[in-house]
């Protein structure tokens, strides 16, 4: 059950959970993302272009997303997510817009590189910041149900792509989807997210919760040495994720999957990717972060190798669920983590820059992925995503216990004091809870 705390923050900020929920669900990261693998089959049977150039698409999207990251965190720590998010939230529409019309594999890739550019607001950088600012007692659960809108994304857009693939053609479909979020984000976000958002602090916290901001600046933040165990597991994760993700389909086709059990298979991906959120949001808020993460990416590691290998329904099912579980819970996981070990002071900077390393692994992983089956098969491609899961799993616990950064009386106690950063992270691997 909630505590009362937790309860009063999620009643007076359901709309700005909305308004994130809506913003991330139809960014620049979650569009190019989900949508693209399922339309790749008609745009390489049209263009003639490989699948795998197709889906470099992605790596420009993405990538230039990694590059903009650390200047979306500078400017939301400057001047607020109303300012940053609404002209992103039209950007998105427009780049998107380009791809749709594009006559060469370049034009399609500018396509995707300005949506990346002109879209670079609209990633969860901004909308973590904003959850993890506005909730105290209730952060990991907030996170988990505003950064459900990319689940949301994930179960929508290749539903709709089937759906209208066969009417539009891969250039109509596209176009109807770049119109997503001027339609359904755009007047959620205009209405209810405001500057005020920014700094709930000074009008203690959304629910009277006492926050005061503290914590390490982005120098002392690189200096320490759990920034880099952050990055360097979700960079591993986001490798095994992207890849497995965007190439699930047709991978599974490789193997000899029928086409209707590939899709079940992605639909329950997507599915599982929302209680994936919310689970791991809840329970961030009462146990230890890193131990959470850890058991999900370790069980993630486990469904990549099943995949790979198995070929009846009932380990390929399960199997899917899992993969679920771990993409929902990996974003909550990294903005939570970051808040509680850099502190809320200089988050939106610490946090875009780790986001970089999530960008720059979501960019590369599709091809190489795509690459990887074709030069060795799908099963070593699969083997090669568990191998990564299991690694951003071992490197979490090594971040040891939550630092003190002075900002919250919630449900962790402090466990050390965040003075100047540390040269290396203290390994405890015994934590109580």
């Amino acid at each position: 059950m909630a505590k009362p705390g937790t309860r009063a923050e999620l009643a007076a900020g359901w709309r700005l959970i909305l308004a994130a929920a809506a913003g991330v669900g139809f960014s620049a990261i979650a569009l190019p993302f989900y949508a693209l693998g399922p339309l790749a089959p008609a745009i390489a049977a049209d263009t003639g272009w490989a699948r795998a150039d197709i889906l470099v698409a992605i790596a420009f999207s993405s990538g230039l997303g990694a590059l903009m990251a650390p200047a979306v965190g500078w400017g939301l720590d400057r001047f607020g997510p109303r300012r940053i998010a609404i002209p992103a939230t039209i950007g998105v529409a427009a780049g998107l817009g380009v791809a749709a019309a594009a006559g060469s594999l370049p034009a399609f890739w500018a396509g995707f590189a300005l949506t990346a550019i002109l879209g670079a607001g609209t990633s969860p950088v901004l909308w973590s910041r904003v959850i993890a600012g506005a909730f105290a007692e209730a952060r990991g659960l907030a996170l988990g149900l505003a950064l459900a809108g990319t689940a949301a994304a994930a179960i929508l857009l290749p539903q709709l792509v089937a759906a209208l693939e066969p009417k539009l053609g891969w250039r109509g479909t596209l176009g109807a989807l770049a119109l997503l979020p001027l339609v359904a984000a755009f007047p959620v976000v205009a209405a209810w997210l405001h500057p005020s958002d920014r700094a709930p602090a000074a009008a203690g916290g959304l629910a009277g919760t006492a926050v005061a901001y503290g914590g390490l600046t982005l120098g002392e933040a690189v200096r320490d040495g759990r920034f880099w165990l952050v990055g360097s597991s979700i960079l591993a994760t986001y490798v095994a994720l992207s890849g497995t993700l965007v190439n699930l389909v047709p991978a599974m086709a490789d193997r000899g999957i029928g086409a209707g059990t590939a899709a079940a298979l992605a639909s329950i991906v997507g599915a599982a990717m929302r209680p994936g959120r919310i689970l791991a949001g809840a329970l961030l808020d009462r146990l230890w972060a890193p131990g959470v993460g850890a058991a999900l990416l370790a069980a993630a590691a486990v469904a990549a190798w099943q995949l790979g290998s198995a070929s009846e329904p009932e380990r390929l099912f399960p199997a899917a669920a899992g993969l679920g579980l771990a993409a929902g819970a990996e974003l909550d996981l990294m903005a939570f983590l970051t808040a509680r070990h850099f502190g809320l002071a200089h988050c939106g900077r610490i946090y875009g820059l780790l986001y970089g390393a999530l960008a720059t692994g979501s960019a590369l992983a599709p091809s190489l992925f795509a690459r990887l089956v074709a030069a060795a098969g799908v099963e070593s491609a699969f083997l090669a995503s568990a191998v990564l899961f299991l690694a951003g799993a071992i490197l979490l616990p090594l971040l040891g216990p939550y630092p003190d950064h002075g900002e919250e009386a919630g449900p962790h106690p402090p466990r050390r004091s965040a003075g100047r950063a540390p040269a290396a992270p203290s390994i405890d691997l015994h934590v109580q809870r």
